[in-house]
């Protein structure tokens, strides 16, 4: 399965208006070199993934992704070198879904979208609150906010 996605800062707040629902997750990497294996606790469910990195500046890459007992990814998480945790919103705008995730602890103040496309040249209208791109910039990707969070960038 290929995973394409753009990735984008917020300018405002006004999508809070516009959330559908909402959920908290935490997830840790279990290791990350070619692929990267997550584990994650969404509300109530266990998700393990493998994700291959990007070829073509961030827009695409594998991705298989499994449910998994929510015990197990519990266990898992408790093995991870680190956590983050979030809230994802969901907000549905002209026929795409934005998923904004909400940092909370050592990444708290950071607060990124991210809309899915079924393919790399698919047109996607942005509502007024996206600000700037940075789908490829690796200092957004989850695994390189659990060994430099958000709080210690010089802003």
């Amino acid at each position: 399965m290929q995973e394409i996605e753009r990735k984008y800062l917020l300018q405002d707040e006004s999508w809070r208006g516009s959330v559908c629902r909402s959920m908290r997750i935490a997830q840790g990497y279990l290791c990350s070199r070619r692929v990267t294996a997550r584990v994650r606790i969404c509300d109530d469910k266990g998700i393990l993934t493998f994700k291959s990195k990007s070829h073509d500046g961030g827009l695409s890459r594998f991705e298989w992704e499994r449910e998994i007992p929510q015990g197990v990814a519990e266990a898992l998480l408790a093995r991870c070198s680190g956590v983050i945790d979030k809230e994802r919103h969901i907000v549905e705008f002209a026929g795409h879904t934005f998923e904004i995730d909400e940092f909370n602890g050592d990444n708290e103040g950071l607060i990124v979208a991210e809309v899915e496309l079924s393919s790399a040249d698919e047109k996607v209208e942005l509502p007024s609150w996206i600000g700037d791109e940075v789908t490829g910039e690796r200092c957004f990707y989850n695994s390189f906010l659990i060994k430099h969070p958000f709080k210690s960038w010089t802003r």
